[in-house]
């Protein structure tokens, strides 16, 4: 049984949909449908990526290359061929205004931007990865982190990415907020004892013990050669840190732990 299609989102639905040649009597009908129309507005009109389109729409990048080509094809089909072209029907849904991606700037439908609480909903057949995040790194102290980098997945493929702020929860709070935000995998350096047990109780994979770029390390784990520690502790994070030492300074989560590739 072939797995059902998924709905792509788009902004709002076409304001224009019929052309016909003036002076050519109506033969051939050309139908575009809606989420290909969005695919010409945003690559076209808003010169969005193919990247930047997948992100807003809700879909694989390789999708919207497929949808685009064939929207360029009906509308030269209509153009060289004097083909009245109409704009309706297809499998979408409208953006509600919360999406995180929507039109790429502040949304038509919201007068606010996008903030905390606004977090897209995340699909049933996707996997959310959280990365403790500073600067384009994985973040190395997890309680502390003021960031953390999310990544929805599926079909094995980064679909969207979002940076969003802690505000100010640390430590055990930290699992919760994750959570919250349907979490399902965590990438860090270190983590306590504390903040582990936090994340197992919550179902949420943890591979610690990771460092250097957040979006490489994504794609590491998705290929099965992340490194990263399954042993990582962070021992003096059940103590009050002294001014000059941090889990940044001697790399928390290295404390001669063995380290493992995903997947082996």
């Amino acid at each position: 049984m072939a797995r059902p299609t998924k709905a792509r989102r788009i902004c709002m639905e076409a304001a224009y949909v019929n052309f016909c040649p003036n002076g050519v009597p109506a033969r051939e009908k050309v139908i575009m449908t809606m989420d290909e129309y969005e695919t010409i507005r945003l690559v076209d009109l808003e010169k969005c990526t193919h990247e930047q389109c997948a992100k807003q729409m809700g879909i694989a990048r390789t999708t919207v290359t497929e949808i685009y080509k064939s929207a360029r094809y009906k509308m030269a089909d209509s153009i060289v061929n004097g083909k009245t072209l109409e704009i309706s029907g297809g499998n979408y849904r409208l953006c509600d205004g919360t999406a995180l991606f929507c039109c790429n700037k502040i949304c038509r439908r919201t007068s606010t931007s996008v903030g905390k609480d606004d977090i897209q909903r995340k699909e049933t057949d996707q996997m959310r990865i959280a990365v403790t995040y500073e600067n384009g790194e994985i973040f190395q102290h997890f309680g502390h982190t003021k960031q953390f980098k999310l990544y929805d997945v599926e079909n094995g493929a980064v679909v969207r990415s979002a940076v969003i702020d802690t505000n100010g929860s640390g430590h055990g709070a930290l699992a919760g907020f994750l959570t919250a935000n349907n979490v399902d995998t965590l990438i860090c350096g270190g983590i306590g004892g504390g903040a582990r047990n936090a994340l197992e109780a919550a179902g949420i994979r943890l591979f610690g013990g990771a460092s250097g770029n957040a979006d490489g390390a994504v794609s590491a784990l998705l290929s099965g050669k992340l490194v990263f520690n399954p042993d990582v502790q962070c021992s003096h994070h059940e103590h009050e840190h002294a001014a000059d030492h941090s889990c940044g300074d001697h790399g928390c989560g290295d404390h001669g732990c063995e380290s493992h590739t995903c997947g082996e």
